[in-house]
């Protein structure tokens, strides 16, 4: 009986945050047997799998638009794992605080946006014959939406935390294009910015805990009721009689 019951307390305990969190339990678990199918490909197989899922400027040319969701199913750049604990934790996060609909909105906004904008710029680079133009680049990965989830959660939170946390992370995101000159370094230096700009929406606020909200630039109204008393006992008092 007892150990039936811990069973069940155990089950709760896992089945809540489920529950609360279907968005992020979803991708996260495709995320996980993507990677574990990827490891048993070899190099070549690979690098032709990440080819034909990238979105990039020859891709939606020829109108395959779909590359622009495919390619976030992949973890680049970074080990597989911490990739996924990292969506696991600022989407699950993100879902737990304004829901499903708003939480996934935020990432998919983040990624898609970010990714066209990018993109796009190559596109122009390429019919103004700049140099360096890439049309065909290798753009896949979590990382901009992931981003942009990070920088709207801060954007939300205290004073502090928000100061704090989108100085370091702009810091670290400047950093590493500066360093790398990447095509994704800038995706997601874009990304950051819609990620603050996407919490400035009334859609977010409204379902944000504490959220701080923007300044309307008129000051408060001051009460001076120690002045007014002051003036109202001045004008009572009768002036100097002969």
């Amino acid at each position: 009986m007892t150990g039936g019951m811990i069973a069940g307390e155990r089950t709760a305990l896992w089945a809540s945050p489920v529950r609360r969190l279907p968005a992020t339990t979803g991708y996260v678990a495709l995320l996980l047997a993507i990677a574990a199918w990827q490891a048993t490909l070899s190099a070549g197989q690979q690098a032709r799998f990440i080819r034909h899922i990238s979105s990039n400027v020859h891709h939606l040319e020829v109108g395959k638009w779909w590359t622009l969701f495919t390619s976030a199913l992949v973890v680049d750049g970074v080990p597989a794992l911490a990739g996924i604990a990292a969506v696991a934790a600022v989407l699950g996060l993100a879902e737990w605080r304004w829901g499903t609909a708003r939480g996934v909105g935020v990432f998919l906004f983040g990624h898609l946006v970010a990714t066209l904008l990018t993109e796009g710029a190559m596109w122009l680079m390429r019919l103004a014959h700049v140099p360096g133009a890439l049309t065909r680049a290798r753009d896949v990965g979590i990382s901009y939406g992931l981003v942009a989830t990070l920088a709207c959660l801060l954007a939300l939170a205290g004073e502090r935390i928000r100061r704090a946390g989108l100085t370091v992370l702009t810091a670290a995101l400047t950093v590493a294009w500066v360093v790398d000159h990447e095509l994704a370094d800038a995706g997601h230096l874009v990304a950051l910015g819609l990620g603050v700009l996407g919490a400035r929406s009334r859609w977010l606020r409204a379902a944000a805990p504490g959220a701080v909200p923007p300044r309307s630039g008129v000051a408060p109204p001051v009460h001076r009721r120690g002045h007014e008393f002051q003036c109202a006992t001045r004008d009572s008092n009768p002036g100097p009689t002969d």
